[in-house]
């Protein structure tokens, strides 16, 4: 389902990504581990169609990424883009345009679990609930691929285990593939089923999160602070 193959991003007086490769089969969970700068965002900003590489190759099924492939991905960046004069009911009427498969059902389902009123305007929200309505953005339409860049930050420690246990398993849809970026790796083991660790830009370790556990002797917490020291 998404295909990245030995892909190079080069900003002004840096490379962001160094040769990276990876596979994802449809319907798999990855997370997508490393340090703040270790190429994480720019990674899903290539697969997300907003950025394109400096070389080498990033499809979705067999569709190189950019603009055609935006109705088949849905990404939650790690700083919003929502209008803060809008209220959080208007904010997603507005991306409800956008969407063919938005489904107002399972939006107000998902703005229930999340607390969020709908007549609050979004200025007025916290961070925590921005990132909420990050995430309600994201599962209120069935895209082929989540991008979930750092989707949690500003949330309550206590808050952020139990909205990724309903999120996967009563909003994901079947078959969905989910890429998840996170510094928080012990938050994220339970849901992750493959791994990529990224360390300045490059692939340090990748593989089934069981086998990298079994191969290692060590959790992904451990396998993540290994990669980063």
């Amino acid at each position: 389902m998404v295909y990245v193959e030995d892909l190079w991003k080069k900003y002004p007086g840096a490379w962001a990504l160094r040769g990276v490769s990876l596979t994802v089969a449809r319907g798999r969970v990855m997370g997508v581990l490393g340090e703040n700068g270790s190429g994480k965002s720019t990674l899903f900003r290539i697969l997300a169609g907003v950025t394109r590489p400096t070389r080498g190759r990033a499809r979705i099924g067999e569709i190189p990424t950019g603009f055609a492939t935006k109705p088949a991905v849905s990404y939650l960046p790690e700083i919003d883009p929502f209008y803060s004069r809008m209220k959080v009911g208007e904010q997603l009427a507005f991306l409800s345009a956008f969407h063919a498969t938005w489904d107002q059902v399972r939006s107000r389902r998902l703005l229930e679990f999340m607390n969020l009123p709908e007549d609050r305007k979004v200025g007025a929200l916290s961070r925590g609930q921005r990132a909420r309505l990050k995430v309600v953005s994201a599962f209120s339409w069935s895209p082929a691929v989540v991008l979930m860049d750092e989707p949690l930050g500003g949330i309550d420690p206590p808050s952020r285990r139990r909205i990724l246990d309903v999120l996967f398993n009563e909003f994901r849809h079947p078959g969905q593939t989910v890429l998840i970026s996170t510094h928080l790796v012990s938050e994220v083991d339970p849901f992750i089923e493959d791994v990529l660790f990224l360390r300045d830009g490059e692939v340090y370790v990748s593989g089934r999160s069981d086998e990298l556990q079994q191969e290692y002797g060590k959790s992904l917490s451990e396998i993540f602070e290994t990669a980063v020291a």
